[in-house]
């Protein structure tokens, strides 16, 4: 209404702006965007560890699984250190200045996509190791096609045993991305043994060991129960015993702490209708819990990615997260997989790919949420699984597969209740006093860790692409 309207007709009723005044506003608690469901913790099982450290007991390995070999990489030329090249079981045999030696005369290589590095059947004469880029290891079947025996990545080598050994190469390997290869022939190593031929027989007594190790070993490197099946009559039975590891690995209860200052004047006359403490420790609250999951996943200590064995790391064979590579990912973690966790971004890249197949994902419903399954297995979201790269809109992540719970020696979570001051479970508030300038503090505390009991329970898919859209063609 104009100015001349409101003159010519002249209010008959209280305005809205001046009855405000009068009136109860409804009001919110305070909203933070940055609150998640924080999937993982409810999902995980929760074990009350005592006097804050976790014991993990274990039958003896006696064959140690291999590591990466950490490469570094600068303007398109790698180098690799001696300390890293000991990650290589043959390596960690040898002395530190021979291995310096090794790590020094290692060529540095650039190869493109498609291109051949070993041929099968060929003569072994060189050590790779992959500083970035993807390979494929492949062979022929019995019927002449070919088969994919592995995607190696980052870190992965192949071909030592040829450094010591004769003998024709068992396997292809082909790369399938851009990729930037160490390399060491057998004449240089052999150059570099040849100064100590008791250093040479030594390894060589080594590799042979090791050899007989793997023999009398199983599949994760526990060393295989004597027994006898379907004998008949009365024959001497094998007698056994089961060792122990002598030195278990120990989880100490980790900590995320703060300290939340609240004005005595602003609790104590700005308190209605919402408590101002109450909703200054649970904002507080909820941020240790955010961080609680990052590290659950990201600490360099205890965090699941950290933990994952060399054997249960799966490469993708294409940038894109596949239904196929799922599937390798559920062949390593095949004992009662519980979940997939992966970034929500990492999730509807995957969702794309069955698209594109012709394989939408079945859905179901948990905590009252949907979730999408691959061969049952749900997959849970997570943001704590960073994307790296991402401010462009593209980038990788990982997906992580896990097996949960002690009966079934998965991943657990740990804490410990009973705490003074406990909130929440292991979540303690304390009220640490009143200063000089009447701002009471309270310290708030949460104790927790994470454990995964046997290699097998814990797997990933490592560097899958988030980015990758397909071009379809429009309908008619």
């Amino acid at each position: 209404m104009s100015d001349e309207q409101a003159a010519q007709d002249p209010r008959q009723s209280l305005g809205t702006d001046a009855a405000r005044n009068l009136a109860t506003t409804t009001k919110t608690v305070p909203m933070l965007t940055g609150v998640t469901p924080r999937w993982i913790l409810k999902l995980l099982p929760w074990v009350q560890v005592d006097s804050g450290t976790y014991r993990v007991n274990r039958k003896r390995i006696v064959i140690k699984g291999a590591g990466k070999v950490r490469a570094n990489v600068q303007d398109g030329k790698a180098t690799v250190s001696a300390e890293d090249l000991k990650a290589i079981p043959m390596m960690s045999e040898l002395e530190d200045d021979l291995v310096t030696a090794v790590a020094q005369r290692m060529k540095s290589e650039t190869i493109d996509a498609g291109q051949l590095v070993v041929k099968e059947g060929d003569d072994g004469d060189r050590f790779y190791v992959i500083a970035q880029g993807k390979c494929e290891v492949h062979t022929r079947g019995m019927h002449g096609e070919r088969l994919r025996l592995a995607v190696l990545g980052d870190g992965d080598y192949f071909g030592e045993i040829a450094l010591i050994k004769h003998g024709p190469r068992t396997a292809s390997v082909q790369s399938l991305t851009p990729a930037i290869l160490l390399s060491l022939s057998k004449e240089d190593f052999a150059k570099l043994l040849g100064k100590s031929p008791e250093l040479k027989a030594r390894l060589e007594e080594a590799c042979e060991r090791r050899m007989d190790e793997l023999a009398n070993a199983d599949e994760h490197g526990e060393p295989e129960v004597d027994v006898r099946a379907g004998h008949t009559g009365e024959p001497d039975l094998p007698e056994v015993y089961i060792d122990y590891e002598d030195d278990p690995r120990e989880y100490p209860l980790s900590v995320v702490q703060t300290v939340v200052r609240v004005h005595t004047r602003v609790s104590d006359i700005y308190n209605e209708p919402i408590n101002q403490l109450r909703e200054q420790l649970r904002l507080a609250i909820e941020g240790i819990k955010e961080r609680q999951e990052h590290e659950l996943i990201n600490n360099q200590e205890f965090g699941l990615l950290n933990q994952i064995d060399s054997n249960m790391r799966v490469q993708p064979r294409h940038g894109a997260p596949t239904p196929d590579d799922l599937d390798e990912l559920l062949s390593r973690v095949w004992k009662k997989p519980a979940f997939f966790l992966a970034h929500p971004r990492a999730i509807a890249a995957f969702g794309r790919e069955c698209t594109r197949r012709g394989v939408p994902p079945v859905s179901i419903q948990m905590f009252g949420s949907p979730f999408i399954t691959w061969r049952g297995v749900p997959l849970v979201p997570c943001n704590k699984l960073e994307v790296s790269g991402a401010a462009g809109g593209i980038g990788t992540t990982n997906i992580l597969l896990m097996r949960v719970g002690e009966q079934e020696q998965g991943v657990v979570g740990l804490h410990q209740t009973g705490i003074p001051g406990e909130q929440m479970p292991s979540l303690s508030v304390r009220f640490m006093g009143v200063n000089p300038k009447a701002v009471a503090s309270y310290l708030v505390t949460l104790y927790f860790s994470t454990a995964v009991l046997t290699e097998d329970a814990l797997g990933v898919l490592e560097g899958v692409e988030v980015g990758y859209y397909h071009e379809y063609e429009p309908r008619a």
